[in-house]
């Protein structure tokens, strides 16, 4: 898991066994991205920018679900 100094991207985290990157916002949901490559991963955390990366390049490019909201008041 990488905990990142982004805006928009809190944590990202990939499951390299059913190729699934994780990706955990500001505003505390986590999704699961599925079938994301190992390549497009790499190039992911080695962003200068996750926000524009991940809009770029995974945003409704790759099925995802919701695994997890923080809860709020």
């Amino acid at each position: 898991m990488v905990a990142t100094a982004s805006s928009a991207v809190l944590r990202i985290w990939y499951e390299a066994n059913d190729a699934t990157l994780f990706v955990t916002f500001v505003g505390g949901k986590t999704y699961a991205y599925e079938g994301v490559p190992v390549p497009l991963c790499r190039a992911f955390l080695a962003a200068e920018s996750y926000g524009r990366f991940f809009n770029a390049h995974i945003r409704d490019r790759y099925p995802y679900r919701l695994v997890k909201s923080r809860r709020t008041k």
